[in-house]
């Protein structure tokens, strides 16, 4: 199983929305190296949400429960979408601050792709991340 980070503006769809809502369409992403990462997302795969542009930081766990599909947003076939479910809130939400702080994370993707809306976490990373959220 793999774990990946997923970004969204919190003005935009927050964690409270996809509470809110138990389920989400994870769609619209057109990147590229994102579109391999959602294509690779398999169910069961957990997912960091992470808050970006304003708070910039991780406050979620989710789950994926589709793997990747036609994206409804558009009619390219290229493009792809998965379903995703919330799991549970962090404890502690973990800021960019942080992790670019501890040095274990420097190789995390959000440290060195700081753009990318999809990524992978390794385990060793996710592990780091749970002792900073509190979550160990």
């Amino acid at each position: 199983m793999a774990n990946w980070l997923a970004k969204s503006e919190p003005t935009t769809y927050s964690w409270d929305d996809f509470v809110k809502e138990k389920q989400t369409c994870w769609s619209g992403v057109r990147n590229y190296a994102a579109r391999l990462h959602l294509r690779a997302m398999k169910k069961g795969d957990e997912v960091l949400f992470y808050h970006s542009n304003e708070g910039t930081n991780i406050v979620g766990i989710a789950k994926v429960i589709k793997e990747a599909y036609q994206d409804p947003t558009t009619t390219d076939e290229r493009w792809v979408a998965v379903d995703l479910k919330p799991i549970r809130k962090i404890k502690t939400p973990v800021t960019l601050e942080t992790i670019k702080k501890d040095k274990r994370l420097a190789n995390m993707a959000l440290v060195r792709l700081g753009r990318l809306s999809v990524q992978p976490v390794m385990e060793e990373e996710w592990s780091v991340v749970m002792e900073l959220a509190g979550e160990k």
